[in-house]
């Protein structure tokens, strides 16, 4: 692959672009989706897969290029047990609101306890010319 993996980074509707500004910030160093979804490339905007060490481009709305992070730590854990790095590290205030914030955006996976979900977690490498944080 001649350029850096995707990821894309933006919230419940078309125009909400807070989460690469959070990711910019350093208050979002962790992202996490079902494990099915994870190895899924995500049309235009995100290569699926990522892997500790990959350095990822992450891509918010109108795939305007925000900054570039590199994978630290990739792991599965159960939808039901989710640790406080993760939730902490998605910038929630609890293992509840991270769980409710889910599946709210996730309406389809039918998320319970026991669903498997990827954690990726992250540092930022470099932010974007004129990505401004949030």
């Amino acid at each position: 692959m001649n350029r850096r993996k995707r990821l894309p980074f933006w919230g419940a509707n078309e125009d909400d672009d807070r989460l690469p500004g959070i990711v910019i910030d350093t208050m979002k160093t962790v992202t996490a989706d079902t494990l099915d979804n994870y190895d899924q490339p995500d049309g235009e905007y995100g290569d699926g897969s990522d892997a500790v060490g990959d350095e990822i481009a992450v891509v918010g709305l109108r795939q305007r290029l925000r900054c570039i992070i590199r994978a630290t730590k990739v792991d599965v854990i159960r939808f039901g047990n989710i640790a406080e790095e993760v939730w902490r590290g998605e910038a929630f205030s609890s293992a509840q609101e991270f769980q409710d914030c889910h599946r709210r955006c996730l309406p389809l996976a039918h998320l319970h306890d026991d669903v498997e979900f990827v954690a990726l977690r992250f540092e930022l490498l470099e932010v974007v010319s004129g990505a401004l944080a949030s």
